[in-house]
């Protein structure tokens, strides 16, 4: 067979697999949602902040008693970064986390009229906001097509062979040229459910894993 021909053909068969892993995906996590808890975009958006290098569920466990007192930016203005950062410090990076919170409320007053803005390039002026916090907000806040990928999304992907992006923003390219835009938002929740549940960074469960037949790696992490 000509070596055009062959690297055809092995085109075709892994666009098959990554459609066939696709579907697997959808059937074995059709209903997930993010596990932050939040009743706003402002709320989301520092549940987003508050989540880097920390588990969602101490997240929520800061925010419970944090959104009692905190609604809206100026909220965040009035209560100072010594209060805020007693409040936020079971999140770790919290004096980090702080300044970005302070700063990005203080922004929001003055240039958005307190409003999370509903556009990536906005989003991505406030501080401790990276194109995977913007894509997060824009997908889960307002419902605009946005693939967010956070280390779960890239293992995972670059694993089942849905990405070879050596990069979030290469991960983010091929991901969504796969899938339709409004499945993104589904796909990018799924992909973290696998991550965490069998595909883990450590010792993943490759023997319990519905995509064994289909994933490149399977078996040699």
């Amino acid at each position: 067979m000509p070596a055009e021909s062959k690297r055809n053909l092995n085109k075709k068969i892994n666009c098959s697999n990554q459609q066939k892993i696709l579907q697997i995906l959808a059937k074995e996590y059709p209903q997930v949602t993010t596990l932050l808890k939040y009743s706003s975009p402002f709320e989301l958006l520092l549940a987003v902040i508050l989540s880097a290098q920390t588990t969602d569920k101490q997240v929520n466990k800061v925010t419970e008693k944090l959104f009692k007192i905190i609604k809206e930016p100026r909220d965040v203005l009035q209560l100072g970064p010594a209060r805020l950062e007693k409040m936020i410090k079971g999140c770790g990076l919290y004096r980090q986390k702080s300044r970005q919170i302070l700063e990005t409320s203080r922004l929001l007053c003055i240039k958005f009229d307190g409003r999370v803005p509903q556009t990536r390039a906005e989003l991505l002026e406030l501080p401790g906001v990276g194109r995977k916090t913007a894509n997060v907000v824009l997908s889960v806040a307002f419902d605009i097509p946005a693939f967010a990928v956070d280390t779960h999304v890239q293992r995972v992907s670059r694993r089942l062979g849905l990405s070879k992006g050596k990069n979030a923003l290469a991960v983010e390219k091929e991901i969504c040229s796969l899938v339709p835009a409004a499945l993104w938002k589904k796909t990018h929740r799924r992909l973290i459910a696998h991550g965490r549940q069998v595909c883990r960074a450590r010792n993943p469960l490759c023997d319990s894993c519905p995509f064994s037949s289909y994933c490149p790696t399977a078996g040699k992490e």
